[in-house]
C-alpha cells in the first residue's frame, strides 16, 4: 500500500485520514503474514495520530526512511549503536520526547510513522526478519522507540526519569508517554505513579489507550483496573476521561496543560473500541489481542473488507 499523506489542513480532518490509514495498512500486513495486532490498531489510531499531530511538538525526523539494521546493544564499547528516537526529531530542550510503553503496539507506530511520512513504506518488509530493527515487539533500536519497555509499565519510569532530568537542567520541552490500560495491572504503574506524585513531576503527560482488552480477553474479567481515573487521582495525576476516538476531545487536556506551569503529571484516559473500523472482530470478543485467521471463509471476508476500505479512500 503506497503512503497516503493527510489531504486537508483541518486537523481533526487529518486526523481522521491518518487514522483510517494505519487500520488499512495494519489490516494489510496482517493478511500478507496471517498475523497481526490488529484490534491496537483499530483502538489506538486516533489517539497516536493525535499525539503526532496535535499534541506532541517534534521536529522533523532524522533518520533514515529505510530503518538501518540493528547494530548491537547501547554501550560505551559500541559507538555505533543507536536508538529509533531519531524518528521523532532531534533532542532539543525547548522539543518534546516521546515514550511509546506497549511495544506489541510496534506495527501500529511503524504504521503512523510511514502515514505521517516519518518512516517510508518499504520499511514494513523488514518486519520481524532477523538483523532488522523493524521488530514484532518494539525495542530501543526500533522505529519511532526511545527505550526498551521490556516488561509492560516499565517505560513509565523511565519517562519520569527522563522528565526529572529535563526539568533539573531547566528544559521547556515535554514528555509524552503512550500507554495500554493492561498495564494497569501491573504493580509497577502505580509505583511509577507514586514516583512522579513525590517528585511532583510536571511537563509529562501520559496518553492510556482503555481499550478494556488484554492477551486474555476483557480486562473486567480477567483483573479489573476501574475505577482507574479515580485511582489516577488517588496517585496524584492530574486525569482526563475522553472519547479516544474523538481528535478534538484527545488533544484539548494537553493544550490546556501548557499554559500554565504544573507540579503533576498529565493524564488522559482515552476510552476506545477495539474493533473500531474493523466490525469483523467483533465476532472473535473477547479474545481479540492477536489475529490468525481461522479459515479461509474468514480470510476471504477480511480481504474483501480491504478493498472495501481503499475503495472508501481512494
Amino acid at each position: 500500500m503506497d503512503q497516503a499523506r493527510p489531504s486537508s489542513t483541518d486537523p481533526r480532518t487529518q486526523v481522521g485520514q491518518v487514522a483510517a490509514a494505519v487500520r488499512r495498512r495494519v489490516l494489510e500486513h496482517t493478511l500478507l503474514h496471517n498475523g497481526g495486532y490488529l484490534s491496537q490498531a483499530c483502538s489506538a489510531a486516533e489517539v497516536l495520530a493525535t499525539l503526532y499531530l496535535r499534541v506532541m511538538r517534534l521536529g522533523p525526523s532524522r533518520a533514515p526512511l529505510t530503518p538501518r539494521p540493528f547494530a548491537g546493544v547501547p554501550g560505551a564499547g559500541n559507538p555505533a549503536s543507536f536508538t529509533g528516537a531519531d524518528y521523532n526529531g532531534p533532542r532539543a530542550p525547548e522539543l518534546d520526547r516521546f515514550i511509546f510503553s506497549p511495544v506489541h503496539y510496534a506495527l501500529v507506530l511503524y504504521s503512523l510513522l510511514i502515514e505521517v511520512g516519518r518512516l517510508g513504506p518499504a520499511a514494513l518488509a523488514q518486519f520481524n526478519q532477523d538483523g532488522s530493527t523493524v521488530e514484532l515487539i518494539g525495542a530501543e533500536h526500533s522505529p519511532g522507540h526511545e527505550v526498551t519497555a521490556g516488561s509492560l509499565a516499565q517505560a513509565i519510569s523511565q519517562a519520569g526519569g527522563i522528565a526529572l532530568a529535563r526539568r533539573l537542567r531547566g528544559e521547556p520541552g515535554w514528555v509524552w508517554v503512550f500507554m495500554s490500560d493492561g498495564e494497569f495491572q501491573e504493580g509497577q504503574a502505580w509505583e511509577a505513579f507514586a514516583a512522579l506524585a513525590h517528585h511532583r513531576i510536571g511537563r509529562l503527560g501520559v496518553y492510556i489507550d482503555a481499550n478494556a482488552q488484554q492477551c486474555d480477553g476483557a480486562m473486567s474479567s480477567v483483573m479489573t483496573i476501574e475505577p482507574l481515573a479515580a485511582r489516577l487521582r488517588a496517585f496524584g495525576a492530574e486525569v482526563h476521561e475522553v472519547d479516544g476516538h474523538d481528535s478534538d476531545a484527545l488533544a484539548a487536556p494537553a493544550a490546556a496543560a501548557r499554559t500554565t506551569e504544573r507540579d503533576r503529571p498529565l493524564v488522559v484516559i482515552a476510552r476506545t473500541d477495539p474493533c473500531r473500523g474493523i466490525d469483523l472482530l467483533r465476532a472473535r470478543a473477547p479474545k481479540l489481542h492477536y489475529v490468525r485467521f481461522k479459515s479461509e471463509q474468514e480470510f476471504a471476508e477480511y480481504s474483501r473488507l480491504l478493498e472495501t476500505l481503499r475503495g472508501a479512500s481512494a
